[in-house]
């Protein structure tokens, strides 16, 4: 008897099937999503491109010849050449450091934003829908007066009490974008709370919110994942429609959104000005959301 069985585990066919069972045994979910995240060619060439935008931003200006505030009195509204790659403003100032500190600026809101909103947003919704009741209801009012009071409304009274600084920016889009957060996160955890390792963490003796931290915050993160990519290109919306309107980043400082707003004002004369920083923008915003589009298709247990 032990002589069949150890031939049979010895026979090629055996083995070979063996082989090929152990990798699918072994994977886990996020390694299966990680394969289908690799496969979406759109989503691998937008990470590729995004990383490359991120790190121009980051290193690009201690590389240049000109700092972003640096004045040529001989080079206003000059068009793109070898001095000034992507020409100069209307201060003659060199438009291609302007527009790398801009994606520095748009992008450290872009996601010091998330940032907030994200902790923020995962604490309450979990909280919320595991607890349900008087605490749901209590805490989804809060969530529901916040959300009818308007966005620059709220971003003016901010900026009145404390001044105009990052920070507040930071603050000011973090505190609007954590509501829909909230409300993501509620709804996936009144679906989980019922679900059986739920029930077996409350036979077991688990506190509430050792629950939440342990069980309920961890499986929430595919979609919370997912809208993240698309907070963070809505918050670099949000900081140029403030910066558009004179509300948001200040002078010498720039962002995508001033430098939009000053080739606005001098589009037919300098079109160069608005043309690369919109440019820059309108690439990193198509990049989130292509990486969204993959991770949701990479994240769905319903194409597994």
């Amino acid at each position: 008897m032990n002589s069949s069985v150890r031939y049979a585990k010895d026979h090629p066919n055996v083995q070979a099937m063996e082989k090929a069972a152990s990798p699918m045994a072994g994977r886990s979910l996020w390694d299966d999503a990680k394969r289908r995240m690799m496969r979406n060619k759109a989503a691998m060439a937008s990470l590729v491109v995004l990383g490359l935008v991120v790190l121009l931003a980051v290193f690009g200006p201690m590389f240049a010849t000109h700092a972003y505030n640096d004045i040529f009195y001989d080079a206003y509204l000059a068009p793109p050449s070898d001095n000034f790659w992507f020409g100069a403003d209307a201060n003659g100032r060199d438009l291609f450091v302007r527009t790398l500190i801009g994606a520095r600026v748009s992008l450290a809101v872009g996601f010091m934003a998330t940032a907030v909103s994200l902790v923020i947003g995962v604490l309450w919704g979990a909280t919320a829908g595991f607890f349900g009741g008087a605490v749901d209801n209590v805490m989804m009012r809060i969530v529901d007066v916040l959300y009818s009071l308007p966005f620059v409304f709220f971003v003016i009274i901010l900026m009145v009490v404390f001044g105009t600084s990052l920070w507040i920016m930071f603050i000011a889009i973090g505190a609007i974008e954590w509501l829909t957060m909230a409300r993501i996160v509620r709804g996936q955890t009144l679906t989980l709370k019922e679900k059986e390792f739920v029930e077996a963490a409350r036979a077991t003796g688990v506190t509430p919110m050792d629950i939440v931290r342990r069980h309920i915050v961890p499986n929430l993160l595919g979609p919370v994942v997912i809208y993240m990519t698309l907070i963070i290109p809505y918050a670099i919306l949000a900081e140029s429609f403030l910066s558009f309107l004179g509300l948001g980043v200040q002078e010498p400082l720039t962002s995508w959104g001033v430098l939009i707003s000053e080739g606005a004002q001098n589009m037919e004369t300098a079109p160069w000005l608005l043309f690369f920083p919109a440019g820059f923008m309108a690439i990193t915003l198509f990049c989130f959301n292509f990486i969204g589009d993959g991770l949701r298709d990479a994240l769905d247990p319903k194409d597994r």
